[in-house]
């Protein structure tokens, strides 16, 4: 008996997959390709969360890490915090919405109107679940520590029991996501160009400066810590 071919991979699904992920203002400015987020949140260090706590909606900035060959479709997208944390618990099964945004430009036009920001954001929208699966939540806090430094959560003592049952881990799926960027200087009407007053752009970045030790320890900065620092100054063009 012939062995069945191996399923071909699912290709990634484009941005925008829903009705309530599509972008219907500024479409020109929606991206559709995948590897633009992933990029995106790569880069960026803080998301928020959006939810429903019951009485009032509440949106919080959160620590996050992303597992592109995660167990939910079009990969997953991994926050965490305290079991007791009323946000988390009424995260599990509800509808959530996680933001990402980076700000790379001040757009100074030549009226208040067309003032603007030079941006990339991306939309998440899933249904959210708590990780239960030990092996997948030990993963994703690895991730979380490898996102804010690559290669640090290698170099740390295991977690504790009393640590682990302290976190909860939530997941959202990738899969409804949608993304928009501004990369341009000010959109002006032709009359007020024609007035001659000054427009255009204030770049942003974000630096990181060279590491600090803590006080209460005499060993020298580790290497994780190094190529993070020169990382983030060589993506600025900086020396060393």
């Amino acid at each position: 008996m012939s062995t069945p071919a191996p399923a071909a991979p699912r290709s990634p699904t484009p941005l925008s997959p829903t009705p309530r992920t599509t972008v219907t203002r500024g479409r020109s400015r929606a991206v559709e390709d995948r590897a633009a987020m992933h990029a995106l949140l790569q880069d960026a260090l803080v998301a928020h969360l959006g939810v429903d706590v019951g009485d009032h909606p509440l949106v919080l900035p959160v620590a996050f890490a992303v597992d592109l060959d995660g167990p939910d479709r079009d990969g997953t997208l991994y926050v965490h915090g305290s079991v007791a944390a009323r946000w988390l618990t009424r995260s599990e099964g509800a509808t959530v919405c996680v933001t990402v945004t980076e700000v790379d430009g001040l757009v100074t036009a030549r009226s208040a109107f067309h003032h603007s920001m030079n941006y990339r954001s991306v939309v998440v929208v899933g249904p959210a679940r708590i990780v239960t699966d030990p092996a997948e939540k030990a993963r994703a806090l690895y991730l979380t520590v490898d996102h804010m430094v690559p290669g640090r959560a290698a170099t740390l003592r295991p977690s504790t029991r009393k640590e682990v049952a302290a976190t909860a881990v939530l997941a959202v799926p990738l899969h409804e996501a949608s993304m928009k960027v501004r990369a341009e200087g000010p959109v002006d009407d032709e009359a007020d160009v024609e007035a001659g007053t000054w427009g255009g752009h204030v770049p942003v970045v974000r630096r990181l400066g060279e590491a600090v030790s803590d006080p209460l320890t005499d060993a020298p900065v580790p290497a994780d810590v190094l190529r993070r620092v020169a990382a983030g100054r060589a993506s600025l063009g900086c020396g060393s």
